[in-house]
């Protein structure tokens, strides 16, 4: 088949990979020079199948009101004056049970897993290096009664297949000794072994590389503005030539939405309609002043709701959510007291071991869905797929939703427990 991917982040060069290899012809067009330079640049670098827990919880609601008037606060709604921000708000404030927890725990864990093998298996094929430290990641309490109920997250992570340990200060600081000047203040953790971290731009742009060394064509520079249908099928997508302003409409026998939170308003343009709405989060990269110092262990802080990772020669500290549109800029009051946080951060966890002078702060907008389960497959429209939604996870379920897609377009459905948007099998 002749496929047309629109959006080249993690989520949509994985995708393209998986078709090459099947044998298809493939083109990803974005409005990036390169790819992974959107919501793929600059994450918390997790492969975090252990931390996969939904936002909406039962306690989330009274958690959102506490945190409604605080700059720095883990998880901010800012309402506007937006129908698709109250409907998505609402559907989130549906899931905020145990039932509903528990049944996206489940289908979200179940992604990880198969992602992680996903992706083991590509960097074997490929060799990509990416920065990649297998040391698993630590979560830090500062709060023992939030560490006394990470033993119950912990069991019911067990109960899906995945080893998340529930350790104290002493074991924790001999797993990661870089968090020894802190040490006072942790009261307990849990460690999973199996989780991993890396660059996730730096593996995105390697792998569209190879996808060009398989055939695949990218188009680079252009804005893709609307889905043209023509009565149940999807005839063309329009693209726009940022260099020239020259319009194109495009053909192909299949297309792929994979353009992270942009996603839902372009599928709009053809009439399908998902809650997929924008949660901006935060970064702060940092140059290690004292390598020998910095954890190799990726750390999440309970307290802060942020991460920590080392990416090579630097650190990367990551946080936050905040929901409140689509704007992308650092510069308000908010975004700045929100930097600053992650500043403050590092100096208490490792003090002296980054520069904090000269940080490089980034905000991108996570595609999250009111149950933080992502959309994978086949829309009411014919020739029209996607492959979105995806939050915070989307560097720990990319591997795997690209494969499971590239399955599930071959018309074989995945071997995992998970609900594949209008897929029936034969």
């Amino acid at each position: 088949m002749q496929i047309i991917i629109l959006g080249a982040g993690i989520i949509g060069v994985s995708t393209a990979w998986h078709l090459l290899r099947q044998g298809h012809d493939v083109t990803v067009i974005d409005r990036q020079p390169d790819a992974a330079l959107e919501t793929s640049f600059a994450n918390a670098g997790q492969i975090s199948v252990s931390h996969c827990e939904p936002w909406a919880s039962r306690d989330t609601p009274a958690k959102l009101a506490r945190w409604l008037m605080r700059q720095d606060a883990p998880l901010l709604f800012r309402p506007r004056m937006d129908w698709h921000q109250w409907s998505w708000g609402l559907r989130f404030l549906s899931q905020c049970n145990d039932t509903a927890f528990e049944r996206n725990v489940r289908q979200i864990s179940a992604l990880g897993r198969y992602s992680h093998e996903a992706l083991k298996a590509m960097v074997e094929a490929t060799g990509i290096d990416y920065h990649r430290l297998q040391r698993g990641i630590a979560h830090v309490f500062t709060d023992t009664r939030a560490f006394e109920a990470a033993a119950g997250a912990s069991q019911l992570m067990r109960r899906f297949g995945v080893e998340r340990r529930v350790v104290d200060t002493a074991e924790l600081l001999r797993i990661e000794p870089a968090l020894s000047p802190f040490g006072h203040r942790i009261v307990g953790g849990t460690y999973t072994a199996s989780d991993e971290t890396g660059d996730a731009r730096v593996f995105t742009q390697a792998l569209a590389r190879h996808c060009a060394g398989l055939g695949g064509r990218f188009l680079w520079g252009r804005d893709v503005e609307h889905l043209t249908r023509a009565g149940r099928a999807v005839e063309s997508v329009s693209v726009r030539d940022r260099a020239t302003g020259g319009r194109l409409d495009m053909t192909a026998d299949a297309f792929v939405v994979a353009c992270g939170s942009w996603s839902a308003p372009l599928l709009r343009t053809a009439g399908v309609g998902l809650p997929i709405y924008p949660g901006k989060g935060y970064s702060a990269t940092l140059r290690l002043l004292q390598p020998d110092r910095a954890p190799s262990v990726s750390v999440i802080d309970d307290e802060v709701k942020c991460a920590m990772t080392r990416l090579g020669d630097h650190l990367r500290v990551a946080g936050t959510i905040e929901l409140g549109g689509w704007d992308t800029s650092i510069e308000s009051p908010l975004s700045q007291a929100r930097c600053r946080m992650l500043l403050d951060r590092v100096r208490q966890v490792l003090p002296g071991v980054c520069d904090l002078q000269t940080p490089n702060f980034w905000a991108g907008l996570r595609p999250a869905t009111p149950t933080n389960i992502p959309f994978i497959g086949r829309t009411k429209l014919d020739r029209l797929w996607v492959n979105a939604g995806h939050g915070t996870l989307g560097w720990t379920h990319g591997a795997g939703s690209g494969l499971a897609l590239a399955e599930l377009m071959a018309g074989r459905r995945p071997g995992i427990p998970f609900g594949f948007l209008g897929f029936a099998p034969g």
